[in-house]
Formats: C-alpha cells, sequence, structure tokens
C-alpha cells in the first residue's frame, strides 16, 4: 500500500516558522481514478455545468523547506449546482467537473470550473489529490467561508434553484474537527466577472516532485532537465540526458490538453541532448505540458515538464 504524504494547508509564516500539519481526509465516495485517462488533463473542467464561474488557483509547496514543488500533478473533482458527481448513478459515463493540472515553477497551476453546490450532509467543498510521483499522493478536501458561498447562491440565485447552503462546516463530519488550514479563499471579480478562489496545500518533500517506483526506473533511463530560458519568448532549449541508448519522441500539449506539437526524433544515442521548441509553439503568452517518451528493450519511460512563454 503506497504512502500517503500529510497534507498541510500552508498559512503565512511567522519569523520563519515552518508548516502547520492539518490532517489528511477521506477522498470520499467519488474519488475517480484521472491516472488512466488523458482526457482529464485540461483547465476548463466545467464541460455543460450551469453555475457562476470560478477560477481556482492551487499552489503546492513542500513541507521540509516550505519551497514551491514544480511538476506535481494536482486533481481536483467536485459535484455541479445539485449536488451531482459525474461518473456516478445518473451521471455515469460523465466526466463534468474533474481534472488535473501540472504545477508550474512555482509550484502553482489552475483551473476554470464553476461554484460546486451542496448536498444533504455535506457542506459546499472541492476534492484534491496531489500526486508527488507515481508512488506518493496526498488527498483531502478544501472548502470557503460560509458566508461567501451563501452569498454565492442569493446573488445568483437563478443559477442555483437549490438555495444557499444550509450547513456550516462546523455541522460537516469532515470539518467538524476543524478546517482554518482547509479554508480557500472566495472573491467576485467584478472586472472578468468570474469568482476567484485560492487555496495553498503544503505536502511532505523538499519542494521537488516526489520519487517512486516508475521515477526510480525512469531515472536509469534518462533525465529531463530544466528547459531554459522558462518563461522564453522566441527560443528556448529542452536538454535531455540519455543514459541509454533509446527511441525518442516528444509531444507539447496546452494546459487543455490539446496536442500542439510532436515529434519523432527516432534512436538516439547515450548521452547528452537537447530540442529547441521555442519556434515549433504557438505565439503568445501560455504555458505548455512537454511529455518526453524514451523507448528501450526495458519498456516506455515517460517525463513530464511545463513550460511557459511570454
Amino acid at each position: 500500500m503506497p504512502f500517503l504524504p500529510k497534507v498541510q494547508a500552508q498559512v503565512p509564516p511567522v519569523g520563519g516558522s515552518n508548516c502547520i500539519l492539518v490532517p489528511s481526509e477521506t477522498a470520499g465516495p467519488f474519488p475517480l481514478d484521472l491516472t488512466a485517462n488523458e482526457y482529464f488533463f485540461r483547465q476548463d473542467i466545467r464541460e455543460d455545468r450551469v453555475g457562476v464561474q470560478m477560477r481556482q488557483k492551487v499552489r503546492i509547496i513542500g513541507s521540509g523547506d516550505c519551497q514551491p514543488m514544480p511538476g506535481a500533478r494536482v486533481n481536483i473533482w467536485h459535484c455541479d449546482r445539485d449536488g451531482n458527481y459525474s461518473g456516478y448513478n445518473s451521471e455515469e459515463g460523465l466526466t463534468y467537473c474533474r481534472g488535473y493540472q501540472i504545477t508550474d515553477e512555482n509550484g502553482e497551476c489552475e483551473f476554470i470550473t464553476i461554484v460546486p453546490g451542496w448536498y444533504p450532509g455535506r457542506v459546499t467543498h472541492m476534492h484534491f489529490q496531489v500526486h508527488v510521483s507515481t508512488q506518493n499522493s496526498a488527498v483531502s478536501q478544501w472548502t470557503w467561508p460560509h458566508a461567501a458561498v451563501v452569498d454565492v447562491a442569493q446573488t445568483h440565485a437563478d443559477l442555483y434553484p437549490e438555495g444557499p447552503d444550509p450547513l456550516t462546516p462546523e455541522q460537516d463530519f469532515s470539518f467538524s474537527d476543524g478546517y482554518e488550514l482547509q479554508l480557500a479563499s472566495l472573491d467576485w471579480d467584478a472586472a472578468s466577472g468570474e469568482y476567484v478562489s485560492e487555496y495553498e496545500a503544503t505536502v511532505q518533500g523538499e519542494g521537488t516532485a516526489g520519487i517512486g517506483h516508475e521515477e526510480r526506473r525512469t531515472a536509469e533511463v534518462m533525465a529531463l532537465g530544466a528547459n531554459y530560458p522558462n518563461p522564453f519568448a522566441a527560443s528556448t532549449l529542452l536538454p535531455l540526458d540519455l543514459l541509454q541508448p533509446a527511441a525518442v519522441s516528444v509531444t507539447v500539449f496546452d494546459l487543455n490538453g490539446k496536442r500542439v506539437w510532436e515529434q519523432d526524433f527516432g534512436h538516439l544515442t547515450a548521452g547528452a541532448h537537447s530540442f529547441d521548441l521555442g519556434a515549433t509553439l504557438p505565439s503568445g503568452p501560455q504555458s505548455f505540458a512537454v511529455q518526453v517518451v524514451a523507448t528501450t528493450d526495458g519498456g516506455r519511460f515517460v517525463a513530464v515538464r511545463r513550460i511557459a512563454r511570454m
């Protein structure tokens, strides 16, 4: 059974104090495994769900040094305005309000979704899982200030026919033991016509993606370095060190999972290689996920890195 790192919520440090531990929560009855379906790699997870738009920002840091954790995969999932989860009961086969992103060099990622509704026994909440590696993960939930979610339902009554959340977090079994460290912000941004929520969590680590079985196997074949410069304007070099000969392919996705460029480089010798991605990618400020696949007689090995264009 994999080790589950404790989850922490970060509060502003006072005099350099360390992070404050908060218990992990159950994944709940609806934790679909997103690892097997590339479709869920996307920023906009709304699909056809009705509700007021929310931009959810997440930051992940490592508890060992309270530094940003780049390259971690953050899954989020929540119910729609009516309290339904995709993939279950009458919603079987649907995929709304689920997705994952990869944190950037600042340990940050964001999603576009709707402010969730509620269902009996639970306050308005969000599930999340941080994949520190293929072996280690942390899972928890967050909620928002009760007055804020009540205001959403009252201000946008036409979009939330069930009305305001009748429970407070203190009445919810998941948060009854305290939720101050599982509390995200929720503010209206009039300029963009959406709510903006921010949440910061700390997982065990040293400000770098953790190492599991698959990462160790991949490290015996290749080491994918950080592109330079990052962010970049016109050109950026992605270094790859092959420890043994391999067939190499590189695929670049935008953050909604659309493949924007790919190339098969064929069989490469062991040693240092680099790929100039700048000229191949769409222009304008945006981020991408670069996936490098190295195939040897021992199998298929994958490494992913997030890069940004100015």
